[in-house]
């Protein structure tokens, strides 16, 4: 199918085209995304008014939105300029006044004949013991009472678009709605009791009450769903893709594996045992592997992938880890070598600092096989990498890849299996947003011997008692974390303000004691601060937020986090993950300023009650937005108009499984349900998914 399907054209004209719509409001209309009649189509009124005709307005709870049938009396002119224009009225039971202001009387005459009956519709209050209706909404001859819906739906405006201007243009558009074939499988469709395509999008435009305009009501669920299928299609065919392309069976023996749990001091998680098994069964399978490896703070994920790692090296080839950064990727190889030794493999890094010969004979022993795993930065997708056997990549990911880097890197291996590892935790609805096209492994347990991190609250007027707290702490040879707020303004305050407090704790603790790192340093001196640190030369590390990720320093038993209402809640929970890393029990201060905003208090107290970041991200998904949680410039994330991934995870997952069922039933999309399935491709504009099929 090489264009858009003709059934779809006139959802895809000019909005120009449909009634009321002039060049000035198609123009208004930009601005709130909606450039076409299916941009109208999806564009659901939010809230309703209830204008069901009453006997009269006595008696009624007011103010309140009344619609009566009523005789009309006297007009009374504005005694003064800009005054108000006052029409007497009579329903059923009492008298009341229509107002209006700024209006010809000309035009009053003309729509109110003193005599006649009329339907108004409109807000009505009581002003000075009188009921009155301040220019009614509606105001119709009888015959055309029917005009007026008992309830009348209310749409999201931009400036200069009125309501009846959308309602106009919606209903022209509802009349170019086609019927469309049926992409929904029919056993979830009749289970769920969800309408046809073209019924549903009429239903969700004429609510009858305030529960239709429900996510939950079945005309909204259903084009919800709608939209989670075409982008879940979307993610099933980037995974299709993938794993058509000819993956490669390994195999492990088995045995570097138990070398290196003989030497572990502890036993594996179950959590950890079955991401292994998962990984293991995805490796010898003959497609490609796709995995998301998803772990919390201390979780143990670098073990999970270790073992994935010596799979490919006990089959006979290599493996490669690869990290966003030159600091991750030298933690990452800190963290492998005692593995590594116990396994009897080698392990090599590559960054951008290799050069010259030392860069050569890295290369020359990669191509030859002597090295077993490279880990990396990623220079280790340049040209002049070669590798004699690469079975598997392991991409440590701080949200830096998206589904088209996965792509990418899968071609670096001849149908190298691909493992993606997040350390940041994603509620399930995200996770299945952002990485639909993958599988995914859950380590959900803590390993053995991780004590509990005490989180306490301290106002920044107590900042004293601190230092001195810190500093009997030090002198009984423990380290800890202090980490500076981030002032937004400029990277030479933010300077200051660690410049300062370094200082401040330098003459409270002594010389040689505080070390300091911020993100204007030099690499090299950074290296050598945390080096100072890491080592246990300095004892207190005075940083900016360069730290949070990923250093592992077992001895740092204290964090301290000034103005800790400033950070977010993922960022904090992943600044309390750099303690409690070794046998003694740690404590992590959050100082604040006070007063808290209740945001600011929500944050901090939910941190203080739990350390499961999976909860902390459910409550930061609630108090943030999606987009927001993983910043929307580089979220990639779908932008729904109907449907909801924070309230409706259940039914993404519904559509999820849909999705990949009807590519495994029909992987080109031919047979009808496939066809129509198209058709909501090219109806929710998921271009890069018509690109896949065309190319599958």
């Amino acid at each position: 199918m090489s264009g858009r399907p003709e059934s779809l054209f006139p959802l895809f004209s000019a909005l120009e085209k449909l009634d009321g719509i002039g060049p000035k409001t198609a123009t208004l209309l930009e601005q709130i995304h909606i450039g076409k009649p299916r941009d109208l189509l999806f564009t659901l009124p939010h809230s309703g008014i209830d204008r069901t005709r009453r006997e009269t307005v006595m008696g009624a709870d007011l103010p309140e939105v009344l619609t009566v049938e009523v005789t009309v009396g006297d007009h009374f002119a504005p005694k003064r300029r800009g005054g108000p224009y006052r029409v007497n009225a009579t329903d059923a039971g009492t008298a009341f006044q229509l107002v209006f202001f700024h209006t010809r009387d000309d035009y009053l005459h003309r729509i109110l004949p003193p005599g006649s009956r009329r339907v108004v519709s409109g807000k009505v209050e009581m002003f000075d013991n009188l009921a009155q209706m301040v220019h009614p909404d509606h105001i119709v001859p009888l015959e055309d009472a029917d005009e007026i819906p008992a309830f009348e739906p209310v749409y999201p405006l931009t400036a200069g678009v009125t309501q009846k201007t959308m309602a106009k243009a919606v209903a022209s558009a509802l009349e170019r709605a086609p019927k469309l074939a049926e992409w929904i499988d029919p056993a979830q469709k009749a289970k769920a009791g969800w309408p046809d395509w073209r019924a549903a999008i009429a239903a969700a435009h004429h609510p009858q009450k305030n529960t239709d305009l429900a996510a939950t009501a079945l005309a909204r669920e259903r084009l919800a769903y709608d939209e989670f299928m075409a982008h879940q299609l979307t993610l099933a065919l980037a995974r299709s893709n993938l794993k058509r392309a000819k993956g490669r069976q390994t195999k492990g023996s088995g045995a570097l594996q138990a070398r290196v749990l003989t030497a572990l001091p502890y036993k594996p998680t179950s959590a950890q045992t079955r991401a292994i098994d998962e990984i293991a069964r995805d490796m010898a399978a003959p497609v490609r592997m796709n995995r998301l490896l998803q772990g919390d703070v201390g979780a143990g994920k670098t073990l999970v992938a270790f073992m994935a790692l010596l799979i490919a090296v006990e089959a006979g080839g290599q493996g490669v880890m690869m990290a966003p950064t030159e600091i991750l990727a030298r933690q990452h190889l800190e963290g492998l070598k005692p593995l590594a030794e116990d396994a009897g493999v080698v392990v090599e890094i590559l960054t951008g600092r290799d050069k010259g010969r030392e860069r050569a004979n890295k290369l020359e022993a990669l191509a030859r096989g002597d090295i077993h795993i490279l880990v990396g930065t990623h220079a280790v997708f340049s040209q002049d990498v070669q590798f004699a056997d690469l079975r598997l990549a392991v991409v440590d990911e701080q949200h830096r890849f998206g589904v088209r880097q996965r792509l990418e890197l899968g071609k670096k291996g001849d149908g190298a299996d691909v493992l993606v590892m997040t350390a940041t935790p994603i509620p399930r609805s995200l996770a299945l947003a952002q990485y639909g096209d993958m599988d995914v492994s859950v380590l959900d347990e803590k390993p053995p011997g991780r004590k509990p991190i005490t989180t306490a609250l301290v106002a920044t007027s107590r900042m004293e008692e601190v230092v001195s707290h810190l500093a009997r702490a030090v002198s009984e040879g423990k380290q800890a974390y202090w980490v500076c707020p981030l002032v937004e303004e400029s990277e030479s305050v933010d300077l200051t303000a660690a410049d300062v407090r370094f200082k401040h704790l330098r003459a409270a603790l002594g010389d040689g004691v505080v070390g300091l790192v911020h993100g204007q340093m030099p690499a090299a001196e950074k290296d050598a601060a945390m080096a100072r640190f890491v080592s246990g030369e300095t004892s207190v590390l005075v940083a900016t937020t360069v730290i949070e990720v990923g250093v592992n320093v077992p001895n740092a038993t204290i964090m301290v986090v000034e103005r800790a209402e400033t950070f977010g809640l993922a960022q904090l929970h992943q600044l309390r993950g750099r303690v409690g890393r070794g046998a003694d029990a740690s404590t992590c201060l959050l100082m604040y300023q006070p007063p808290l905003s209740e945001t600011g208090e929500k944050r901090l107290t939910t941190l203080r009650e739990t350390e499961d970041g999976f909860r902390i991200a459910e409550v930061d998904l609630e108090m943030r937005g999606a987009g927001d949680l993983i910043g929307t410039a580089q979220s990639g994330l779908p932008r729904f108009r109907v449907a909801d991934m924070e309230s409706q995870p259940a039914l993404m997952a519904v559509a999820q499984s849909d999705a990949r069922k009807l590519l495994s039933d029909d992987p080109d999309l031919t047979s009808d349900r496939g066809q129509a399935a198209r058709v909501l491709l090219w109806l929710m504009e998921q271009d890069q998914a018509i690109r896949l099929i065309s190319v599958g």
